[in-house]
């Protein structure tokens, strides 16, 4: 070893080794500088609410037309009811529409033979015989729920009465029924047969 090389490792050149080395090491262990979550967080936009699965709409719609259907369905059932007991009560009401139908000519008959009956001469004991067997027939039928028709003096009505004339008659107010041809029927306030009558004429 030389003398040059002496001088450059003494002691002094050892103290500078040493604060480059302590300098060099404090360089390498310096920590980074990190950014926080929340610094991170507050720079990104909010995040957009998840929006429904396509399934669950599905299901949704699904569950409101099955609900829509019962509901026409009760509605539907509940329509089926009513008609059918207006039905049963109708058929109770006019089951006998048809057997009246059949019976009136009957009554037309013991009117006639009443006024036949009072015609004639020393008949009036026939006529009152017949005039009590008509009055308890249309009381049986009126238990049946028979009403007649007998317009006579009341203003005509078409749904109820049949104008088979017009006539003029100056003592009577015009569209009034003057005369009954044939009494009318009702059952249970259906019309079964219209009176046939004749109607005052208006000027």
């Amino acid at each position: 070893m030389n003398n040059s090389e002496s001088e450059n490792t003494g002691p002094g050149q050892d103290a500078a080794d040493e604060v480059a080395a302590t300098s060099t090491a404090g360089e390498e262990q310096a920590p980074e500088p990190e950014e926080t979550v929340a610094d991170a967080d507050s720079d990104l936009p909010p995040e957009p609410a998840p929006e429904p699965m396509a399934e669950q709409v599905d299901e949704g719609a699904e569950l409101a037309k099955a609900k829509d259907q019962l509901l026409r369905t009760v509605a539907e059932m509940e329509n089926v009811r009513r008609r059918a007991q207006r039905d049963v009560e109708n058929a109770h009401k006019f089951a006998v529409e048809k057997l009246l139908s059949d019976l009136l000519p009957v009554v037309d008959s013991l009117e006639k033979a009443e006024e036949a009956a009072k015609s004639m001469d020393n008949a009036a004991s026939m006529a009152e015989g017949i005039g009590l067997s008509l009055k308890l027939f249309v009381s049986i039928l009126e238990k049946a729920g028979v009403v007649m028709i007998d317009p006579f003096g009341e203003p005509f009505d078409p749904q109820l009465h049949e104008a088979m004339a017009m006539v003029p008659n100056p003592d009577t107010e015009p569209n009034t029924v003057m005369d009954v041809m044939q009494r009318g029927y009702t059952l249970n306030g259906r019309l079964v047969r219209a009176a046939k009558v004749i109607v005052v004429k208006g000027e």
